[in-house]
């Protein structure tokens, strides 16, 4: 189940793509099936190895271009393992609402990105995610858990405020609301009540058959009930203009300098 759009979010082959807290790496594993160099990261040794072996198996199995890289590695949010500008694309998919110090990870991935390249951000919508807290206190005070709810305005204004351009976006999978309210309603963490699992087995079924009906109805709820707010953002390229303008002008400051020093007779 894909919550990042690949129409609205183009990744190709060659490009650059960082999942950052890929958890079981679905959007890692599209973004490879595109072509494109992934790196799949998280902080979960568990989800690292599980990531990394069906990355290897997609290769071995030829579901892939042949020129395509991948791999899985373990890292912090805070402290990213890459150079500045290193990637094309980052997709930060559910992962925003774990983290405390959330602008510390949002400085990262921009820092990451290229000049130019694009960011995917995904977080529990704000209605939805009010209501699983609102039922269940168990939902979120768990170790790892959500630690806040974001509204799509703030969580716009965050990122715009660390660096990147405003450029889409959405909310995704309506259907997939109730299902958690209903868990919570239920017990968050009993995974065999027989009301969950019969709504379970309809998303299954949903996901592989994808009937017009229902997809005609999720895409008419995802305003308001979607579970999963997605946006879309652009790094600017003029960070790299006016690094070279700057150049320009010490440059020329520089030489207006050694003139002035010539004329006075201290060169």
């Amino acid at each position: 189940m894909l919550t990042v759009d690949f129409n609205q979010f183009p990744v190709g082959p060659g490009e650059r793509v960082l999942d950052l807290g890929c958890g079981a790496g679905r959007h890692a594993f599209e973004a490879y099936r595109r072509g494109a160099d992934v790196v799949a990261l998280d902080y979960s040794f568990g989800d690292v190895v599980a990531v990394g072996g069906m990355l290897a198996a997609m290769a071995a199995e030829g579901q892939v271009p042949e020129r395509a890289r991948a791999g899985a590695v373990r890292g912090d949010a805070f402290r990213l393992p890459f150079a500045d500008a290193t990637f094309d694309r980052v997709i930060a998919a559910e992962i925003l609402e774990h983290l405390p110090a959330d602008e510390k990870a949002m400085a990262e991935l921009v820092r990451v990105l290229r000049p130019g390249g694009l960011a995917a951000v995904t977080v529990p919508a704000w209605l939805p995610e009010r209501v699983c807290w609102g039922l269940s206190t168990g939902y979120h005070s768990v170790e790892g858990g959500h630690v806040r709810i974001y509204r799509r305005g703030e969580l716009r204004g965050r990122l715009t405020a660390a660096g990147l351009e405003y450029v889409g976006g959405h909310q995704a999978h309506a259907l997939h609301s109730p299902y958690w309210w209903l868990r919570c309603l239920v017990g968050v963490h009993d995974d065999d009540h027989p009301a969950t699992k019969l709504y379970h087995r309809l998303l299954v079924w949903d996901m592989m058959k994808r009937p017009r009906l229902t997809r005609w109805t999720e895409q008419a709820l995802n305003p308001v009930l979607g579970k999963s707010v997605v946006l879309y953002l652009c790094k600017p390229p003029v960070a790299a203009g006016m690094a070279s303008e700057l150049m320009e002008a010490q440059a020329a400051v520089a030489t207006f300098t050694k003139l002035e020093e010539t004329r006075r007779g201290v060169g």
